[in-house]
């Protein structure tokens, strides 16, 4: 019977699957010491492979940049036409071979061999040409390709890429890389609107609308209009002790203009800090149903303020 293109998914899973709890029962030894080499590299990782494996090289090169090591896909091909200039004793080199005879490597490998550059190999075979010239070794596992004729690049790519991401989360988390410096690395798309602090937009000093608690409402309603927020702060010596919204405007609207701001406002607000997550500020303002927040320090000095469009033109939905 003819398998089913479902039960044909389930085995090329199940087979990559195995290998990869194949690798992570016989992580060789030598992962730590290559987490060392590459911790203390002054220079660049450099990464490089051929065909499929140049690929996810190039893939494990731009996870390690943006988690915080410096890192750099080579292709092969164009390093042996110049660009291995771009490979420096500051450097340390990652290989990517199943086989460890790739012959496009060669120059890579005689490159790193007489500048003494630190070389890492990511093979299935130590015995291969590669992993005899290697300084640390990293050995896949012994598991079948999961394709039909047992030859394209399957099982053994998908083990080295998860091995790359294994050197660069290690790597990550010893250089104590965190949730802000992630962002310094993505300033645009969803990644980084997810990770925007309240203080990178939020207005403040002569745009906040800020009024005493003494102030005319007649006065009051000016400063709202000018400022175009549709709230006031009600601030006593730098610290924020009420806000006067739409919604206080039209409960009082029958005396409005008899009252004070300190008479209108809403007390103990609901505010943000300003090194809260965007996202966060975002989640306030619709499960209250407000259009703008105010954000204080730890005392309440008023630092500034926050609105829903602020939030939507950043990226935060």
């Amino acid at each position: 019977m003819t398998a089913t293109p479902t039960q044909i998914a389930r085995d090329v899973l199940t087979i990559e699957a195995e290998a990869l709890l194949a690798l992570r029962d016989g992580l060789p030894d030598s992962f730590s010491a290559v987490v060392r080499a590459l911790l203390d590299v002054p220079g660049r990782v450099i990464v490089s492979g051929m065909g499929k494996s140049g690929h996810v090289a190039a893939k494990i090169a731009a996870t390690m940049a943006s988690t915080g090591t410096p890192a750099q896909y080579v292709h092969p091909g164009e390093a042996s036409h110049g660009d291995l200039g771009m490979i420096t004793g500051q450097d340390a080199v990652v290989l990517l071979s199943n086989s460890g005879e790739t012959r496009e490597l060669a120059d890579i490998i005689a490159h790193t061999r007489r500048f003494a550059i630190p070389l890492v190999a990511i093979t299935k075979r130590p015995d291969s040409t590669l992993g005899r010239q290697a300084d640390h070794l990293l050995v896949l596992p012994q598991a079948p390709e999961a394709c039909a004729i047992g030859m394209a690049p399957t099982t053994s790519t998908t083990c080295a890429l998860a091995l790359g991401d294994a050197l660069a989360v290690a790597l990550m988390r010893l250089r104590g890389f965190e949730r802000e410096n992630f962002l310094a690395f993505h300033p645009g798309g969803t990644l980084g609107a997810q990770l925007l602090r309240v203080s990178a937009v939020m207005h403040t000093g002569a745009e906040l609308p800020v009024v005493r608690e003494a102030t005319p409402m007649g006065d009051t309603l000016l400063e709202m209009t000018a400022k175009g927020f549709g709230v006031a702060a009600v601030v006593e010596d730098g610290a924020l002790i009420g806000v006067i919204t739409d919604g206080d405007l039209r409960r009082n609207l029958a005396t409005l203009m008899e009252h004070t701001a300190g008479e209108v406002a809403t007390r103990s607000p609901r505010t943000i800090a300003p090194d809260a997550l965007l996202s966060e500020a975002l989640g306030i303002m619709n499960a209250n149903k407000i259009s703008a927040l105010f954000a204080v320090d730890e005392a309440r000095a008023l630092k500034g303020l926050v609105h829903i469009h602020d939030a939507l033109r950043a990226g935060v939905a």
